[in-house]
């Protein structure tokens, strides 16, 4: 059997599912990247709240086996595993369970539009996520947004259609849904300037002499929150902020210079909203995904939860610095790259994910990171009004062009 045969064929289990759903109210939620620490967390708030939700699609890359012991628990519609050499194993594991399974890149860009999914949350790692997630948009779906690659590579791209569909995108980045959160009662009131905190990551205050030979297990130290390796890398040479500072412009609809970045070390204000009158919003709590996670899960609705509570005498100070971006130039090449605009974001993104991916084997130091993300940004071919097909190709070139400096 072909590895998405029978995606639409299945009538007879789709009517009798059909007519299942009709009597269920719960939330239809698909995970794009379930094995990841966003999709996890996101299945232990659903299970938490299982009068609210209910799993519907369920898709990995390459963890086979978790994929499966998550579909054994949640009973999903469909699973797709991306690596299709992993197809049969996982298919044969599922059959008797009336859980359908697919493959490839094809599967989940098509699994997303089923017609029992109410939001699809992205919590895909980098470029990956942006297809599947315009797809989702195209069929309707609401779409509680993670992966946040897929609004640096193609923001206009991505909110256009989101607003010709009527389609709502939840932020689930800490920071953004803080915003959200901010501007709840607000939307009608024009935001002055937004400030995105940032923790700082584990080499807060070091000079760069003192980077030079930092090492991967010294980078995968973050002080405040439990990520994946590639956003842990990215937390400590601050490109997750940068990523974060383009996200939010086009969540948020804001120009450069509304978009600020403060280190906040403890992590307890998670990001600020000044209107213009001079008033400002904080969204508060301690570092834990789950709460955003559950919060755009379940918007416009606060649910209940036994999630550690903030107590002010634990943090009787908080503290705020501004970032060192000539040490850490990955945050100033974000905002360059948000400046110029065009496809230059989507250059950004490409160059990091292939110089995250040389440091994280060892092939290239800690600073060599930001050197190859600045030389690429030199050589990719630079587009002002992209294309979805350009975008694929600048991301395809950069991709090249990068691997190259890896090299040197």
């Amino acid at each position: 059997m072909n590895a998405n045969e029978g995606f639409v064929s299945q009538t007879e289990h789709a009517s009798l599912r059909a007519q299942k759903m009709t009597e269920d109210k719960r939330r239809g939620i698909a995970i794009c990247g379930s094995t990841g620490s966003i999709g996890t967390q996101a299945l232990d708030v659903i299970a938490n709240n299982p009068e609210h939700f209910r799993v519907e699609v369920l898709t990995a890359g390459f963890n086979a086996d978790l994929l499966i012991k998550q579909a054994l628990l949640f009973k999903p519609n469909a699973v797709v595993i991306g690596d299709e050499s992993k197809y049969e194993y996982v298919k044969e594991t599922l059959w008797s369970h009336d859980i359908k399974t697919y493959a490839g890149a094809a599967a989940l860009e098509q699994v997303v539009e089923m017609e029992d999914i109410d939001m699809v949350l992205t919590a895909m790692v980098g470029f990956a996520g942006l297809k599947p997630t315009l797809k989702a948009i195209a069929a309707g779906k609401q779409i509680a947004l993670a992966n946040k690659e897929t609004l640096v590579v193609a923001g206009e791209l991505v909110t256009k259609a989101a607003s010709e569909k009527g389609v709502n995108i939840y932020p689930v980045d800490s920071e953004h849904s803080a915003i959200f959160q901010c501007l709840a009662g607000e939307f009608h009131n024009p935001i002055e300037k937004i400030y995105l905190t940032a923790s700082g990551g584990p080499f807060r205050g070091k000079t760069r002499a003192e980077l030079e030979g930092v090492t991967k297990a010294q980078a995968l130290k973050h002080p405040n929150w439990e990520m994946g390796a590639k956003i842990t890398i990215d937390s400590a040479s601050l490109m997750n902020k940068g990523l974060e500072v383009i996200e939010a412009k086009w969540l948020f609809n804001l120009k450069p210079d509304q978009i600020d970045v403060i280190v906040h070390p403890q992590s307890i204000i998670h990001s600020i909203v000044q209107f213009t009158d001079g008033s400002m919003k904080a969204q508060m709590g301690l570092p834990d995904m789950k709460l955003p996670i559950q919060y755009a899960l379940g918007y416009p609705n606060r649910l209940s939860s036994d999630f550690p509570r903030f107590n002010f005498m634990d943090y009787p100070s908080l503290t705020f610095e501004k970032p060192d971006t000539e040490t850490f130039r990955n945050l100033a090449l974000a905002f360059e790259a948000m400046d110029r605009g065009g496809n230059m974001p989507c250059i950004l993104n490409a160059a990091n994910e292939i110089a995250v991916a040389a440091f994280l084997k060892d092939e290239i130091k800690f600073l060599d990171i930001q050197c190859i993300i600045e030389a690429s940004m030199e050589k990719a071919s630079f587009v002002a009004h992209p294309s979805l097909d350009e975008y694929l190709e600048t991301d395809s070139e950069t991709r090249a062009i990068a691997r190259e400096l890896t090299k040197k």
